[in-house]
């Protein structure tokens, strides 16, 4: 049984993945090419200051640790991951390992949430996975291993933010845009001496590129994290993990519609698969699928 509210949180959740699934085609159509990590730079740092500026609101006590922490799991460390991942892999592989979210969310959720494994969600991550692959991985891929390293590491990254973000929730006296502004600011921090050491110099700006990087600050970086962090506080970590999903399906509709690629019967089916994946995941998980994990006494009652 869902909460009456449960469907229209999902939905606006749902837009920061949607967002992030418009990146691949605003990066190679409009920004400078060779500049990735100076992409998310702008896409985390920029936003997370106004965020602040409109909040005025500052972490207290421990939680300047744990937003710098989370700040560095979902932004700062994930960008440079992904983008390695992005370089050293065809797209398609590299999407199929970011795909892997839901899966190590599902092992988080055991070892961190104490929720019993779930094997409906387990089965509609591998799915998920499955469609993903089907749909944008062809047969030319080419395997790097530091590549799916980096790739697996940036789907552990997230995955491990966001449930870590559901178990410490939110602080009280905090928005959504305030605790969005916090892991923004610490992600941007983080990826100011990362893009300097890696990329050198900021490139050239034309007017293309100003209007790419205002949509990756503004819509992909604000509004979706506003939105995706309220999300992590208040839905099940399982439905707000399977939305992921949601990002490759977007930058392949993108990329048949506006750049010409084409959608065969294979990628179709993938398609397919990870809507189903997504639906389902929103989905409790049957009784008989849920496996209660003990606590031992003593965690229980010392605290």
């Amino acid at each position: 049984m869902t909460s009456p509210g449960f469907l229209p949180r999902t939905a606006l959740t749902a837009f920061a993945p949607l967002a992030w699934g418009t990146t691949y085609v605003v990066t190679t159509e409009l920004l400078p090419q060779g500049h990735p990590l100076f992409a998310g730079l702008l896409r985390a740092l920029p936003a997370g200051l106004i965020a602040l500026a409109i909040t005025r609101t500052l972490p207290r006590g421990a939680w300047w640790a744990k937003a710098a922490v989370l700040g560095v799991l979902n932004i700062g460390l994930l960008f440079p991951l992904l983008f390695t991942a992005a370089e050293r892999l065809p797209g398609g592989v590299a999407a199929t390992l970011a795909a892997a979210q839901p899966l190590a969310v599902a092992v988080l959720a055991t070892l961190v949430l104490h929720q019993g494994p779930s094997a409906w969600h387990l089965f509609w991550g591998v799915t998920g996975v499955v469609g993903v692959g089907l749909m944008v991985i062809g047969p030319d891929a080419a395997l790097d291993a530091v590549g799916i390293v980096a790739g697996l590491a940036g789907a552990a990254s997230m995955a491990l933010g966001v449930t870590l973000t559901k178990r410490w929730g939110r602080p009280a006296g905090a928005g959504a845009t305030a605790f969005a502004g916090w892991q923004l600011t610490a992600g941007g921090v983080f990826l100011v001496p990362v893009t300097l050491l890696v990329e050198g110099p900021p490139p050239a700006i034309d007017a293309p590129a100003v209007l790419g990087y205002l949509w990756l600050g503004l819509v992909g970086g604000l509004i979706a994290y506003v939105l995706w962090f309220r999300g992590v506080t208040t839905l099940p970590v399982n439905s707000v993990a399977v939305l992921i999903l949601l990002s490759p399906l977007v930058a392949a509709l993108l990329g048949a519609v506006l750049l010409g690629e084409t959608l065969g019967p294979v990628q179709l089916a993938g398609f397919g698969l990870s809507l189903a994946a997504i639906g389902a995941g929103q989905l409790p998980a049957p009784a008989r699928s849920r496996r209660p994990v003990s606590t031992p006494p003593l965690e229980r009652t010392v605290r």
